[in-house]
């Protein structure tokens, strides 16, 4: 639980559960950490925020951490108006964030999965090596 003064929104902060993945060809580890606000998650969304974040780690092979984050706002009860955000750091500190609410907690998941996957390929068709594609 995180508390800071004045902001009584944030005392509903409550992280659940990190997992660790091993990429194949890279030695390096990636942290997914799925949290909420005013409310509490179910272990189904839970795993499908989890897949859809593994699957953004074919776009760029460079990131190192991903958090998840529901936000329900002030009503605990109204679960057609879930905001999803989902922020990735990559190295060299470089953040890519999406937001979405498109009411179900599961298309917003979907929803901020697919603008990421374009944000994480135009970066990686922009720093790429043209003169050694094979680097």
């Amino acid at each position: 639980m995180v508390r800071k003064c004045g902001a009584p929104e944030w005392q509903a902060y409550l992280t659940i559960n990190s997992s660790e993945i091993l990429k194949e060809n890279k030695e390096f580890k990636v942290v997914v950490t799925v949290a909420s606000r005013h409310m509490d998650i179910t272990p189904a969304m839970k795993q499908h925020a989890e897949q859809k974040a593994n699957k953004l780690l074919k776009f760029y092979d460079q990131i190192t951490e991903i958090e998840v984050v529901f936000d329900a706002g002030r009503d605990k009860h109204a679960k057609d108006n879930v905001e999803v955000e989902i922020i990735v750091h990559v190295q060299h500190q470089n953040k890519f964030i999406a937001k979405d609410n498109s009411g179900d907690a599961y298309a917003s998941v979907d929803a901020c999965a697919e603008k990421l996957e374009r944000q994480l390929s135009d970066h990686k068709k922009l720093h790429r090596n043209r003169k050694h594609p094979n680097e």
